[in-house]
């Protein structure tokens, strides 16, 4: 068994865009501070369009893409939307998979416009 990567989630200004960086495994251990970290970023910046940055995740879980698509729902709710930053092609066949990147934007990098 391998150790469990630890995720790391910081907030950050891109631009005028608040965008939430994650590196690390999202999965049963990590999932408390994924969602702490999005309801914090949702919260602080309503009506706004928050960016997940998911480049640096090397798993994501169900319950992870679960948290994920209420965090949209909660920007959506406050005026706002988010979409996620991902060009990991493995995560992004997940993403289309799931269904999730027809409910949820999904791009390739940050754009310096926005």
């Amino acid at each position: 068994m391998h150790a469990a990567m630890e995720l790391v989630a910081r907030l950050v200004t891109h631009g005028a865009r608040p965008v939430l960086h994650c590196s690390g495994e999202i999965d049963l251990a990590t999932l408390p501070l994924l969602r702490d970290q999005l309801h914090r970023a949702v919260v602080d910046h309503p009506g706004i369009t928050l960016d997940l940055d998911l480049d640096g995740v090397t798993a994501l879980d169900d319950t992870g893409l679960g948290i994920v698509m209420g965090a949209a729902a909660r920007a959506r709710e406050a005026g706002g939307d988010l979409q996620v930053i991902c060009s990991n092609e493995r995560l992004r066949e997940r993403l289309a998979i799931t269904g999730l990147d027809r409910a949820i934007t999904v791009r390739s990098g940050l754009d310096p416009a926005q």
